[in-house]
């Protein structure tokens, strides 16, 4: 891996169809787990101050905010239901041998 990417959590740490918060370079970021495939990005709702990471996964890649009930697409971060109207932002993700490394966007 290159200097830039930076091993935040184990595959095993995240269950199927669910969230994960970590801390990357003082950014919070959530990791989703959909069908064994992951995405990350930022945590908080663009709408709200919530955490992202304590809502729930519908629709296999939307991401329901525990505040408001609206909801992003995980996979570009765009807003797809009010309230939200403004994207979250994505982060690059790769994983080897069961590990999760983030590239965070600036």
């Amino acid at each position: 891996m290159d200097d830039e990417w930076v091993a935040v959590a184990q595959c095993a740490d995240i269950d199927e169809d669910d969230t994960h918060a970590v801390r990357v370079d003082g950014r919070e970021v959530c990791l989703y787990n959909v069908a064994g495939a992951f995405f990350a990005t930022d945590n908080k709702c663009t709408h709200g101050d919530a955490d992202l990471s304590d809502g729930l996964i519908q629709d296999g890649h939307l991401i329901e905010c525990p505040l408001h009930e609206g909801t992003f697409d995980i996979r570009s971060g765009r807003a797809m239901s009010a309230p939200c109207t403004e994207a979250i932002r994505c982060h690059d993700l790769r994983v080897q041998d069961g590990v999760i490394y983030l590239r965070v966007a600036s």
